[in-house]
């Protein structure tokens, strides 16, 4: 969404960084990451477009052992062309690095790997065929757009997953545009898509989507249908009051004064994070079959 937002300074929940991270995605972010952690698929992580740090900073309690999490943003840098500099001055005019790390190691005991300026350096950074999950929430002009998607795919590994934001936004046709024709002559499958985002690979999205509709009929806060289109089978969730997942507060929570951040119901704020990252490695240790029921168990 193209406006600027107020923070609270410092960081105590996730919620004080600003940005546009409906619970729905992230739900569906938790969902996929844990799939493919579940299931044994290791790969990098890579977020283009960062804003101030809220969706990345979700992401990054995904990141295990051995992958690298690479974050891209212009931040105060010049933008490639007349079009994306008025573009990010007009809706970014607030965002800086300084700010985005400010955020992230409010959460998180070290940053990912951070590349300042357009989102075609990515391709030179990343390896091809390394990621399991790239999230693009960059420009949305049309030809970068295009342009990040095609990265995507030579990034991706063959079932990882791609989210677009902002694929039906009014004020984003370019980015409806590229989305589609990436799904009508590129190769793109849809998995799913959400009020905010589309979910797809370039691998077979028939397994993924069986499990995502078992998750979705079991819960009571989230409304399912489904659609076909142009030879797909398109997922559509939507919330019901749903609440966000359970997300540990930041190194500020315990400040004097401060409103008091929620606790979550499987653990005390103290030491959550430090917790969830052994849990996630003793996790990984067990055999494939016992892993998804132990996570359900510990949340």
């Amino acid at each position: 969404m193209a406006t600027t937002q107020e923070t609270t300074r410092p960081p105590r929940r996730l919620d004080d960084v600003p940005g546009w991270f409906p619970v729905l995605d992230q739900m569906l972010f938790d969902w996929f990451l844990d799939r493919q952690e579940d299931s044994g698929v290791g790969g990098d992580l890579l977020e283009v477009g960062v804003y101030m740090g809220k969706s990345a900073i979700f992401t990054g309690q995904h990141r295990r052992p051995g992958e690298t999490y690479t974050v891209c943003d212009l931040f105060e840098g010049d933008a490639p062309d007349a079009a994306n500099r008025a573009e990010s001055t007009k809706s970014y005019a607030k965002l800086t690095r300084h700010l985005f790390e400010e955020n992230y190691l409010a959460f998180h005991d070290e940053l990912p790997r951070v590349l300042q300026g357009p989102s075609s350096l990515v391709r030179g950074e990343v390896e091809p065929g390394s990621c399991r999950f790239v999230h693009i929430d960059a420009s949305h002009l049309y030809e970068h757009v295009h342009d990040d998607i095609g990265t995507a795919r030579d990034l991706l590994l063959p079932d990882g997953i791609v989210v677009l934001d902002d694929f039906r936004s009014e004020h984003t046709p370019g980015v409806s545009i590229a989305a589609w024709e990436a799904v009508l002559n590129r190769g793109l499958r849809p998995v799913c898509i959400s009020t905010q985002k589309l979910y797809g690979t370039w691998g077979d999205p028939r397994p993924v989507q069986e499990e995502l509709i078992e998750m979705a009929r079991g819960r009571s806060d989230c409304h399912l249908s489904m659609q076909e289109a142009a030879g797909h089978r398109i997922i559509r969730l939507k919330s019901k009051g749903m609440r966000g997942p359970e997300f540990p507060g930041s190194r500020y929570a315990d400040v004097p004064g401060a409103p008091p951040v929620p606790e979550p119901a499987s653990a005390a704020v103290t030491g959550v994070r430090r917790r969830s990252r052994v849990r996630r490695v003793a996790v990984d240790l067990l055999p494939p079959v016992l892993t998804r029921a132990l996570r359900k168990a510990m949340r």
